[in-house]
C-alpha cells in the first residue's frame, strides 16, 4: 500500500494521478482480448540525464567531504578520530538519504519543484542523521562537518541540478529529449491538453496520437490540433502497445467509469508504459494533495490552502531578512539610479501608488519613477490604445515613459523600492502581482483569491513572460501560487527571477 500511495503521490504533484499496476501475476483473462503488450523502449537520453545527475551528486559530494571536510577537521590527537571516519560517515548519510528520499527518481528529475523538495529533504536529513550519529557514539570534531560540510554541499547540489535541468529544458524547447505521449478522453480535455504540452515544452510531453470518445464515423478519424485521432476509447490499449508510448495520459470522459480505468491498468502491464490520470482539480498539487487509503480504496484527499502556521513564519522571517540583505547589497544602485531619475528631468526619484494587498486591505507601493511627472493625468488619453487584456492598462511603447525609465523596466530596476515595502510587512519576496483598486473592483468571486496572500515582489507571473501573458494565463498562475504556495515553490521563484530580469522578456 505504500509503494502504491507513493506513486499515486507522484503523479499528483506533475498535474495528473499516476495509477499503479495491482501487484501479482498478470490475469490471462484481459491480455487474451488483444495482442500480446511489447516493450517501449527506455529513451537513450533518458539514462544519461539520471546517470548525470546522480554522478554529479555521487563527485560533488566527494569533492566538498575531501576539500571542506579535511580544511575544518578535528585534530586527532589522544581521544581524536581519524578524519577518514568523518569523511566516510559524511558520505555515507548523504548518499543513503538522496537514496531514501527518493531524489534520483526519473519521475521528478528534470520538472517542477518537487525534485528540489526532495533534494533538500535529503541533505536536511542526513544532517541530522549524521549529527544523532556522532552524538550516540559521543564522537568529539563533528561539529564542523554537520554545520559546514553538508550545508557546502548543498549550496553546490542545488545550482548544479539546476544547470543540468536548463541544459535538458534547452534541448526540449527544440523538440528533443521528449516522451511520446498518447491522450485519451473527450474532444475538448484532449484538446487542452495538447495546448498545455506545446505551451510547457520543458515538461517533456509530446503528444502523438489521441483516441477520443464518441462515435468515430462522427469525428472522421481526423486531428485534434494537429494530432491525429487513431481511434476510439475502447480501442485504447491496442494503440498503446502496438505504439510504444511512454505514456499514456487519460483526460475526463463519461466513458471512464472506475471499472474501465481499472481494466485498462490491467491490460497494460508488462509494458513499460507509465498511465497518468488528469484529475479534475487541475489547479491542486503539490503539499495540498494527499493519497489515503479508506475501505480498501486509495482516496485522494485535498486540504485546504494554509495562510498561517510555523511555514508562514518562516516565509515572513525570510521576508524580513532577505529585503534587509538586499537593501544593504544594491544600496550602491539604489543611490545611483536615484540619483540618475532626478537628474534626468529633476522630478521625484519615487513614484508613490495606491495598491491593494492582503484580505483586501490598501497600501502605497514604492517605485523608482520611470514616467514623466504627470503621467497619471495623462492617462485617460491613451486608454483607447490599451494593449493588455483584463483590467490591466499596458502600452509596449508608452509615450509617458523616460530615456532612464525604460531602462530601469527592462531590467526590472524600478520595482527594487519595494524591499521597503517587504521590510515593512506590506509585500513579500514572493508572491502575486499587487493589484491596482480598480483592478480589484472588477474581479470576480475566484480571481479575490489573489488577496489572500501579500502581493510579492516577484512570483509565477514575473517568471512566465510578466506583461506578454494573457489576463486568464496571469490569473491562473497567481491562483495556483496561492492554492500550492511552499517553501521550494518560493525557492524556485527567487531563482528563476534572476534569469527572467536578465532576459527582460514581457517587461515594458
Amino acid at each position: 500500500m505504500r509503494d502504491r500511495v507513493r506513486q499515486l503521490r507522484r503523479g499528483v504533484l506533475a498535474g495528473s494521478v499516476s495509477i499503479p499496476r495491482p501487484a501479482g501475476p498478470t490475469r490471462p483473462s484481459v491480455h487474451a482480448t488483444g495482442p500480446q503488450p511489447t516493450k517501449s523502449p527506455i529513451a537513450g537520453w533518458e539514462t544519461k540525464y539520471r546517470a548525470a545527475v546522480l554522478v554529479g551528486d555521487l563527485l560533488s559530494s566527494l569533492l566538498i567531504v575531501l576539500s571542506v571536510g579535511y580544511t575544518v577537521r578535528h585534530p586527532a590527537g589522544k581521544d581524536g578520530y581519524p578524519p577518514v571516519l568523518f569523511a566516510l560517515a559524511t558520505m555515507g548519510s548523504v548518499v543513503g538519504s538522496l537514496i531514501a528520499c527518493r531524489a534520483w527518481s526519473p519521475v521528478v528529475l528534470g520538472q517542477g519543484a518537487e525534485e528540489f523538495r526532495r533534494l533538500g529533504r535529503a541533505l536536511g536529513a542526513a544532517a541530522v542523521v549524521l549529527a544523532m550519529g556522532c552524538l550516540g557514539a559521543d564522537i568529539p570534531g563533528s561539529r564542523a562537518w554537520v554545520f559546514v560540510v553538508v550545508p557546502v554541499i548543498a549550496l553546490v547540489l542545488f545550482p548544479q541540478r539546476y544547470v543540468l535541468r536548463q541544459l535538458l529544458h534547452r534541448r526540449r524547447r527544440v523538440g528533443r529529449c521528449l516522451l511520446p505521449v498518447m491522450v485519451a478522453g473527450s474532444a475538448d480535455t484532449v484538446s487542452d491538453l495538447i495546448a498545455r504540452t506545446r505551451r510547457e515544452p520543458h515538461n517533456g510531453w509530446r503528444v502523438e496520437a489521441v483516441c477520443v470518445g464518441g462515435r468515430t464515423d462522427q469525428l472522421g478519424r481526423g486531428e485534434i490540433a494537429g494530432v491525429p485521432v487513431v481511434g476510439r476509447l475502447d480501442e485504447l490499449a491496442d494503440h498503446v502497445r502496438r505504439g510504444g508510448y511512454r505514456v499514456v495520459a487519460v483526460t475526463p470522459d463519461p466513458y471512464w467509469t472506475p471499472r474501465r480505468l481499472q481494466r485498462l491498468a490491467w491490460q497494460l502491464e508488462g509494458t513499460s508504459t507509465e498511465m497518468v490520470v488528469a484529475p479534475v482539480l487541475m489547479e491542486v498539487a503539490g503539499p495540498r494533495v494527499h493519497v489515503t487509503g479508506v475501505l480498501g480504496l486509495p482516496l485522494l484527499r485535498v486540504t485546504a490552502p494554509t495562510f498561517t502556521g510555523a511555514r508562514r513564519v518562516v516565509k515572513e522571517i525570510v521576508d524580513r531578512i532577505g529585503a534587509i540583505a538586499l537593501l544593504t547589497l544594491l544600496s550602491p544602485v539604489l543611490l545611483g539610479v536615484t540619483l540618475a531619475v532626478w537628474v534626468s528631468d529633476r522630478g521625484p526619484a519615487f513614484y508613490r501608488q495606491r495598491r491593494i494587498g492582503k484580505d483586501g486591505k490598501p497600501f502605497t507601493i514604492l517605485k523608482f519613477r520611470t514616467m514623466v511627472v504627470d503621467a497619471d493625468r495623462r492617462r485617460s488619453d491613451l486608454v483607447a490604445d490599451n494593449e493588455a487584456a483584463g483590467p490591466l492598462f499596458k502600452l509596449r511603447r508608452d509615450p509617458r515613459v523616460t530615456s532612464v525609465g525604460a531602462v530601469l523596466r527592462r531590467f526590472s530596476i524600478d520595482e527594487l523600492p519595494q524591499l521597503i515595502n517587504v521590510l515593512a510587512g506590506k509585500m513579500s519576496l514572493v508572491g502575486p502581482r499587487p493589484p491596482l483598486p480598480e483592478e480589484v473592483e472588477k474581479y470576480g468571486p475566484d480571481v479575490r483569491r489573489r488577496l489572500l496572500v501579500k502581493p510579492g515582489l516577484t512570483g509565477l507571473w514575473q517568471v512566465s513572460g510578466r506583461s506578454d501573458l494573457p489576463w486568464e494565463e496571469a490569473v491562473r498562475l497567481d491562483l495556483r501560487y496561492v492554492e500550492d504556495w511552499s517553501l521550494a515553490l518560493d525557492a524556485l521563484i527567487m531563482w528563476k527571477t534572476v534569469r527572467a530580469v536578465a532576459r527582460g522578456q514581457g517587461a515594458y
